[in-house]
Parts: structure tokens; sequence; C-alpha cells
């Protein structure tokens, strides 16, 4: 059998990874789709959030972002603030029940991490952590930075 390359490799991690994440999702009857789950993770995590520093870091078009934050806005997951830097536009924050959400997604995310590595030791996890960060890194220094 031909040893897979490094782009099948990678692909088919973040395929089941990301395809676990859904069905976890789906089995702990969250009331939101995958991509409301990462714009709401993206609220919690950027500093001074705003819709268009989503767009950028999911790769997503602004108006598409838009819609879920709207959706999410109107769940009470998260509030929009006047952004004292930029008046056109606002800044994101997560309410307690969005925080509330996002501390239930992470411990369904740390459930499937705990399945994807049950064979791998310490060592091996933080060897793979470094490696797939220098490539990320060797990637994004060719992207905008996030603004």
């Amino acid at each position: 059998m031909q040893r897979p390359s490094l782009s099948h490799a990678l692909q088919q991690v973040a395929h089941a990874y990301r395809g676990h994440m859904a069905q976890t999702i789906r089995q702990a009857e969250l009331p939101l789709p995958v991509t409301h789950v990462r714009a709401l993770k993206a609220v919690c995590y950027i500093d001074g959030c705003t819709a268009q520093r989503i767009a950028q870091r999911m790769r997503r078009d602004k108006a598409q972002i838009t819609r879920v934050l709207n959706d999410l806005f109107d769940s009470g997951l998260i509030l929009r603030l006047r952004n004292p830097a930029d008046k056109r536009s606002q800044l994101l924050q997560a309410t307690p029940a969005g925080e509330a959400m996002m501390q239930r997604v992470q411990e369904l995310e740390q459930q499937t991490l705990t399945r994807m590595t049950r064979d791998l030791t310490q060592e091996e996890v933080e060897h793979f952590i470094r490696i797939a960060w220098h490539m990320t890194q060797n990637l994004e220094g060719d992207l905008p930075p996030d603004n």
C-alpha cells in the first residue's frame, strides 16, 4: 500500500475532525450550525472582535458572516457595542448565554480531541502541534494580517 501524501493526510485529518465535531454538536443537540459555532468562538476569543475580523479569520464573505452574527444576536448569544475606534463598525461580545454555549462547545471539542489522540503520547501530540503551527505560520505569512 502506498503511503498517503502530506496533502492527503492533512485533508483527511481536517475532514475527520470537522465531521466528528459536527456529529458531536448534532448529538448534543446544540441549537447552532457549525458556522455559527465558529463565529461565536471568534467573538469569544478575538480581542476587539468585529464582523470584518471574523470574515477575514474564517475566510468568508462579510455578508455571510453578518447573517450568522444576526442569528447569534437574535438568539441572545452576542451583543453589539459601539466601536470607539471606528464608528462604522461594531464590537462584538458574548453574552452570559453565549459564554455558557461556548463552554459547552469546549467540552464537546475536548471529547473529540480525547478520542482523536487516544493512542498518542503527550510528546507526540505536542510534536504534532509544533509542526502544524509551523506549517500554518509558513502559509499565513503570505496572507494579509487580521484587522
